[in-house]
């Protein structure tokens, strides 16, 4: 591999050593080197699923162990979270959730976890009576025309609905409630109602707009709904696949957050959001997003390694983390998108600085075959991220470099004619105006 002008080949093997974990013969330029090739990489240890349960409350909670028993290989990690979900639900009220989850465990986890009819029959029993006195002190309120009891009555019927599992007539009346808010407090409490349901739904266009309506409002936000608003357009960001929206979100969450938003997200989830761009300046000597990074060690591992040009590294943490990621239910479907971005984008940093490339070295920097990264390779240059061509015979990547001469004598030559075109225009216009042109135009018409 060459520099820009013969690197040494001192600086040659310490760029190979820091692409390569494990390698014997590579010098060590300084003692964190020594430390990085000693390092253990993480290990793809199985999710201990009770610590990941107790990250979160509400629906949120027994909604992720469903799907993580939907999602997950190992029958002991299903069961385990079923039967979680299941302890969660007769905690509740919502007897439909229930029903599906019993028939989700199908009897695997014994008697104490079957339908319990007269557990349901209670719940809705009392559902019903509470309905119907919601229903009458909102008609008395209506009657009176007392806007903050009619507000608490819609508020309190959304809170039933959700509760029971009815998040569309609990967004119906968590909305209602707009109409009788009387300060700014009482409209960021239904925008907050009305984002949660809506991430519950996957209606993200909701989210959007009442993230948008909350931050509106006339009155200045404390820090901790500041930081709920910002997760939330965050995971719309995601949802819509827009990473780097969805990054700067998240990285703008501040540790004012806590444990207060664990109906939607954990801290723990907000480290994950982090993205190889502006990674300095924006995530590592970010003081706010560092308390996040330091609940998550191997997530703040890999950023430094990708900064460092520490690759195999990076790749391997990625590696160990996604059977991981892709049980956690917002991130799940971008995995796959995430992890080729990446790399994608490590490939091109790799190759940037250099005028020509071994890719033999390449391939044991990044843990792959040289068919496998020429393939890559050229994916990148057709796509027009990379400039340069490939030596397919001596295995070599040539960086093909713009003529700077040239660019700078055509974009002085491009502005003369801009400038000379717009001069002449001017006259024109000039004599124009100077000869009454457009005046006696309009005379003869």
């Amino acid at each position: 591999m060459d520099g820009e002008d013969d690197a040494p080949k001192s600086l040659m093997e310490e760029m190979y050593a820091n692409g390569i974990e494990g390698v014997d013969d590579a010098p060590s330029s300084s003692t964190s080197t020594t430390i990085r090739k000693n390092r253990p990489i993480i290990s793809g240890e199985q999710l201990d699923i009770e610590a990941y349960a107790a990250l979160y409350s509400g629906r949120t909670k027994i909604m992720r162990l469903i799907f993580l028993a939907d999602h997950c290989d190992n029958s002991g990690m299903q069961l385990e979270a079923l039967r979680m979900a299941y302890d969660e639900l007769k905690k509740g009220e919502n007897t439909q959730l229930f029903r599906e989850v019993v028939q989700k465990i199908d009897g695997r986890l014994g008697p104490n976890y079957s339908t319990d009819a007269t557990w349901c029959a209670m719940v809705d029993r009392k559902a019903d009576q509470r309905k119907d006195k919601l229903e009458s002190e909102l008609n008395a309120y209506r009657t009176n025309l007392i806007k903050e009891s009619i507000r608490m009555g819609y508020n309190d019927f959304g809170d039933f609905y959700y509760a029971h599992g009815a998040l569309g007539d609990a967004f119906k009346s968590y909305v209602r409630t707009r109409d009788y808010c009387t300060t700014s407090k009482h409209i960021i409490q239904m925008c907050l109602s009305a984002i949660l349901v809506s991430i519950e739904m996957g209606q993200f266009a909701h989210v959007t707009s009442y993230v948008s309506k909350a931050e509106q409002t006339p009155e200045a936000l404390d820090p901790p709904t500041i930081a709920k608003l910002r997760c939330a357009a965050g995971l719309a960001h995601l949802e819509a696949k827009k990473y780097k929206l969805a990054a700067r979100k998240f990285l703008e969450v501040g540790p004012e957050l806590g444990n207060s938003y664990s109906e939607v997200i954990a801290p723990q989830d907000i480290s994950y959001s982090s993205n190889a761009f502006t990674l300095q300046n924006k995530v590592i000597d970010n003081i706010n997003f560092r308390n996040f990074l330091e609940l998550v060690p191997e997530v703040r591992e890999l950023i430094n390694d990708f900064y460092s040009s520490h690759y195999a590294s990076c790749l391997e943490y990625l590696g160990n983390l996604k059977s991981n990621l892709m049980l956690d239910i917002h991130i799940h479907d971008h995995v796959e998108t995430l992890y080729d971005q990446i790399r994608s984008k490590a490939l091109i940093q790799y190759t940037h600085p250099f005028v020509s490339v071994d890719m033999r070295m390449m391939a044991d920097a990044f843990k792959t075959s040289v068919a496998g990264l020429e393939k890559e390779l050229e994916s990148l240059i057709t796509d027009n991220q990379i400039q340069a061509r490939i030596d397919s015979h001596n295995k070599i990547l040539y960086a093909r470099h713009a003529d700077q001469r040239n660019a700078t004598f055509q974009r002085v030559l491009q502005t003369g004619n801009e400038f000379d075109w717009d001069v002449r225009a001017m006259l024109l216009r000039a004599n124009l105006l100077k000869h009454e042109y457009n005046l006696r135009a309009s005379r003869k018409i």
